[in-house]
C-alpha cells in the first residue's frame, strides 16, 4: 500500500535534515553538541530545536553515520557517514552553495569606519612543516593584489579560526571571502545575484574572459575548491608575468543601483578589502558574459587565489571555500603575520 502524500513529504524532510546535520559535523573538523549543531542549522534557513538534533544525532549513532565522543565535547561524523552524504541525493545537495552565499552576505556585518565587523572567510589547512613556505609563497599574490583583502588570520592545530576547528597536524589559514562585497552591498539596500564563478583569464593585466565557469544554482559543490583540486589556474604565472588563470566571481546589480555601488565599493577600501575587479556597463556584457538591459555585471577576485597559487608549487592544501564568519580585531594584515613569522 503506498505512502500517503504526506508520509512522503515528512520522509523527505527528515532525510534532508539528516544530510545537514552530516555536512556540518563533515565540515567542523572537530566534535559538535546538538546545541551548536542547532545554531549552525540556522545558517541554512532550518529551524530546528537542540531536542530534535539530539534525536536525530540517535538515529544517527545507530545507523553507524556519528558517533559520541562525549557529552562535554558532542559528536563526529564517522567515514561511513561522509560516505553517506558523498553518496546523498544530489537535488538535495545543489542548494547548498547558493545558500551558503545569501546566508554568509545576510550575516555580514562591517562598519568600514571603525574597521569593526564580522566578515566571511574561507579557511585552509596546510601540513605543519608546510606552513611557512606555503606563506612565503603566497606573498607574491597578496602584493599583486591577487585577493579580496590582505586582512588574514592563522591558528595552529587546536585552536579555532571563526567558527571552524583547526585539526592536529595543519596550520589554519583564514583569507577573506568575496562574499563581503555581497554582505556590504546588500546592507547598504542593495542587491546582488550571484550568479558563477570561474577561471578567469588574465591577459596583459587585463581581465579578458572566462575560460571555465560552474553555475551555482547548478553545483553540489564549491567552485573554487573543485577549481584548486584540479589545478585548474596558474595565479603564479599571472603575478610574475601578467597572463594566466586565477578565480573569480560574477555577480549581477540592479541597473539603479550602479551609482550607489561605485561609491560603496571605494568605501570598502577604507575597511582594507578590495576584490572587485571589474565593473561593467548597464546592459553590457563583462568579460564576454552577457547581462541583463536592467542589470550590470560585477567582477570579483576569487578570495582563494592566494592558496591556489601555493598549491601550484606543490604545497599540500585542503580548503573550505565560505566557511564562516569572523570578527574582523581578529583579523590582521599579511605582511605583518610574515614579518612576525619571520618570513622575508
Amino acid at each position: 500500500m503506498p505512502l500517503p502524500m504526506k508520509s512522503i513529504f515528512n520522509l523527505n524532510d527528515i532525510e534532508k535534515k539528516t544530510l545537514l546535520i552530516l555536512r556540518i559535523l563533515s565540515e567542523a573538523e572537530g566534535p559538535l553538541g546538538a546545541k551548536i549543531i542547532a545554531e549552525k542549522m540556522k545558517d541554512y534557513g532550518v529551524s530546528f530545536s537542540e531536542r530534535a538534533v539530539r534525536h536525530h544525532l540517535q538515529i544517527l549513532d545507530s545507523r553507524g553515520l556519528t558517533v559520541l565522543v562525549g557529552r562535554r565535547e558532542g559528536r563526529i561524523i564517522t567515514p561511513q557517514g561522509r560516505e553517506e552524504l558523498g553518496n546523498a541525493r544530489v537535488r538535495d545537495k545543489i542548494g547548498f552553495v547558493l545558500a551558503r552565499i545569501e546566508t554568509l552576505a545576510f550575516r555580514t556585518e562591517l562598519n568600514v569606519e571603525s574597521k569593526r565587523g564580522m566578515v566571511p572567510i574561507n579557511v585552509s589547512f596546510f601540513p605543519e612543516k608546510q606552513f611557512l613556505k606555503a606563506l612565503k609563497l603566497m606573498k607574491k599574490a597578496f602584493q599583486a593584489g591577487l585577493c579580496v583583502s590582505t586582512l588574514t588570520a592563522w591558528a595552529p592545530p587546536g585552536n579555532y579560526l571563526g567558527e571552524v576547528f583547526v585539526p592536529q597536524g595543519y596550520m589554519g589559514f583564514a583569507t577573506v571571502c568575496s562574499i563581503v562585497v555581497n554582505g556590504f552591498l546588500l546592507k547598504k539596500g542593495i542587491p546582488m545575484g550571484s550568479r558563477f564563478a570561474g577561471i578567469l583569464q588574465i591577459k596583459k593585466g587585463v581581465a579578458l574572459r572566462f575560460v571555465e565557469i560552474i553555475d551555482y544554482t547548478g553545483s553540489s559543490l564549491d567552485p573554487s575548491e573543485i577549481f584548486i583540486r584540479g589545478r585548474m589556474t596558474s595565479v603564479r604565472q599571472a603575478v610574475m608575468q601578467g597572463e594566466g588563470k586565477i578565480l573569480a566571481n560574477f555577480r549581477e546589480v540592479p541597473a539603479l543601483a550602479r551609482a550607489l555601488t561605485l561609491n560603496l565599493i571605494t568605501e570598502l577600501k577604507k575597511a582594507s578589502i578590495g576584490g572587485v575587479l571589474s565593473v561593467g556597463e548597464i546592459g553590457d556584457p563583462l568579460c564576454e558574459i552577457p547581462v541583463d538591459v536592467n542589470r550590470f555585471g560585477l567582477l570579483l577576485i576569487g578570495g582563494l587565489n592566494p592558496v591556489a597559487l601555493a598549491h601550484e608549487a606543490g604545497i599540500s592544501v585542503e580548503n573550505r571555500a565560505m566557511a564562516t564568519l569572523m570578527d574582523m580585531r581578529e583579523l590582521r594584515d599579511f605582511e605583518e603575520i610574515c614579518r612576525d613569522l619571520g618570513i622575508k
